[in-house]
């Protein structure tokens, strides 16, 4: 979880100041009493009224709680709004636990991208076979998949890789837009 923090606080650091403004916003409006702390109650009715019940799960709450005091201050807020807006949010289709580094993915689900998950698993679960998924399955680790998905892009012709990159493109603009609209900003 540690790798994650430091990505957040790097990711927050850059961030424009309307993005930040929204990090507060949401950090305020999940501290109902106003203490500057987040407690768990507060945490998951913050996320379920916002239909992220997955985010409510009390596995993330408590990786989220670096000094294990049961609450949430703003820097630890600061890696829940980096997990929702990279896509971070993924827990162990097998035993639910917040996935927080490294962990294995079904590489025929990834690269065929039939389905909407990848079979994301933790390496207690992958190393203990504590799983089940399709007959010959081939897992890889997160590094490795990025790894094979670059090699794979590199030796793609070059309309198919801008293809892809553009749609990559029109994505991580809509979601910043998205963003700034949901941060009350105006977009011209």
């Amino acid at each position: 979880m540690e790798e994650m923090r430091r990505a957040a606080a790097a990711y927050y650091e850059n961030l424009p100041v309307t993005n930040k403004r929204y990090a507060r916003y949401i950090f305020s409006s999940m501290d109902k009493n106003g203490d500057g702390k987040i407690k768990l109650k507060e945490y998951s009715e913050y996320l379920n009224k916002d239909n992220k019940t997955a985010l409510a799960h009390p596995s993330l709450f408590r990786a989220l709680d670096k000094n294990n005091n049961g609450s949430l201050d703003f820097e630890e807020v600061v890696v829940l709004y980096y997990i929702t807006q990279s896509g971070r949010a993924l827990f162990c289709k097998s035993c639910h636990t917040f996935l927080t580094d490294v962990y294995f993915s079904c590489s025929q689900c990834f690269f065929k991208g039939d389905g909407v998950s990848t079979y994301e698993i933790c390496c207690d679960c992958y190393g203990g076979k504590k799983f089940k998924h399709h007959g010959g399955a081939i897992f890889c680790d997160n590094y490795t998949l990025l790894s094979r998905s670059r090699r794979l892009a590199l030796q793609a012709s070059k309309e198919k890789l801008s293809g892809v990159l553009e749609e990559i493109d029109i994505e991580m603009i809509e979601g910043v837009a998205n963003l700034a609209v949901s941060a009350g900003c105006i977009i011209m």
